[in-house]
Formats: C-alpha cells, structure tokens, sequence
C-alpha cells in the first residue's frame, strides 16, 4: 500500500520527508506509524505530535492505502 508522509521543523531537514511536499511510501498492508517512522528512519523520540489523515493520532495507529501522515517535532522557544 502507498502512503504519503510530511515532516515539519527539523526532521524535514534532517530525514527523506519534505514539509512542501509528501513523500510517497510504499509499506506492506498491517503497518503501523511506528514501522513507517522506522522505514524513514526517524526515531520516535524526535516526533512529538502525529497526525493520520488531518487528526492527532499515535505512533501505534494503523495505516490503510493512501493515508497521510503528518510528523511534528518537539520545538522550543528561547
């Protein structure tokens, strides 16, 4: 199945996601966002808010063909 990721902030910078643009995955059907997160090479402990499909969903939710997953990352101010 295909899924399409984006990542804000610094894990835009640091991994193969874009905040612009999604990035296309292809996963095998039963993935969860933490097998996605694991395949893009990004470590739970960089991710502070996930969104599936526009709602704030957790790294255990399970995708279905053509989902789009949001990453955010924990930022700071000053």
């Amino acid at each position: 199945m295909k899924v399409n990721l984006k990542c804000f902030a610094n894990l835009a910078e640091r991994y193969t996601c874009d905040y612009q643009m999604t990035t296309a995955m292809e996963m095998n059907e039963g993935s969860t966002v933490s097998k996605l997160m694991k395949a893009s090479g990004i470590p739970e402990k960089d991710v502070h808010i996930v969104f599936v499909n526009g709602k704030i969903s957790g790294v255990q939710q399970s995708l279905n063909d053509g989902d789009r997953i949001t990453l955010v990352p924990a930022t700071g101010g000053m």
